[in-house]
């Protein structure tokens, strides 16, 4: 396969702004050769990535973010090759959707006794069957004028000290993790260097991650301070368990470029080895 691995990229079904054929495009156009469509809790966007992968030359690797929570720390698990219609996975990813449509709603009334905000507003800022979540909030708080991007959003107002945050259902990473493999999948940590996640992941919950057959984390990862990356490298290298780096690129929704932390290919042949439930479909120029 071509070089340019990027394994963790958002498409408009969950909280990117490009739909999944255009995201593909867009891997194309920054020399990606295989991308992972990880889109929050959904696989709608898989197909919709397949049939662009041959037009674009992009080998397209089905994949998911799959929310889980740990004390009061949001970990997130990338799931590659899973059986998308697992009963488990699909029914867990179900619960934690509508779950997810709760907050949001519970949320924006809150947020409106403050601000000039309604829901339909937020669901303006949303396309059909898309997970709907506070970046879709903090896109219609940009559309007012409230704020100027939605990092600012997630600074002030969607901030969980902000008076407004309202948590949301999601299992612990444990179940998260065997949920994925049961199904077929092969599961990484996502940015396990950022401080919420760094401060639960210690190593009596790693341990108790790899037994579920966690497969790897995702080190290279604009999130992960360098401190944190050298202790992700000694885990990875006491555990046995494969380093992964991408860009977690969601368009126009945060700073991050496609490409700008990649995985090498012998640790990619690895996840395709491992995953037995879903396969990828290989660009024309793979």
């Amino acid at each position: 396969m071509p070089a340019g691995i990027d394994l963790h990229l958002h498409s408009s079904v969950s909280d990117g702004t490009e739909t999944p054929s255009q995201l593909v495009r867009a891997a194309a156009a920054a020399g990606l050769g295989t991308i992972a469509l990880t889109d929050h809790d959904s696989t709608a966007g898989w197909q919709e990535a397949f049939e662009e992968a041959p037009r674009a030359g992009v080998t397209v690797v089905p994949g998911m973010e799959l929310s889980t929570q740990l004390d009061y720390a949001s970990v997130h698990v990338l799931a590659y090759l899973f059986d998308p219609s697992d009963a488990a996975l699909v029914r867990e990813t179900a619960r934690i959707r509508a779950e997810r449509l709760a907050r949001a709603e519970s949320m924006v009334r809150r947020i409106s006794a403050d601000y000039d905000l309604e829901w339909e507003d937020v669901l303006a800022q949303t396309t059909p069957g898309a997970t709907v979540g506070r970046p879709h909030i903090a896109d219609a708080l940009v559309a007012r004028g409230h704020v100027p991007n939605r990092s600012a959003a997630f600074a002030s107002i969607l901030h969980w000290r902000g008076g407004y945050y309202r948590p949301h259902y999601a299992p612990e990473p444990v179940h998260g993790v065997k949920l994925i493999t049961e199904a077929g999948g092969v599961a990484v940590i996502a940015h396990p260097g950022v401080p919420g996640v760094q401060r639960v992941l210690d190593d009596a919950e790693l341990r108790r991650l790899v037994d579920a057959g966690l497969f790897g984390l995702e080190v290279y990862h604009r999130d992960n301070p360098p401190q944190a990356r050298d202790r992700l490298l000694k885990a990875a290298r006491k555990y046995g368990l494969a380093v992964t780096g991408s860009s977690d690129y969601h368009g126009t929704g945060k700073p991050n470029r496609p490409g700008e932390n990649t995985t090498e290919p012998e640790v990619l042949d690895r996840i395709l080895a491992a995953g037995t439930g879903s396969a990828p479909v290989l660009g024309a120029a793979a």
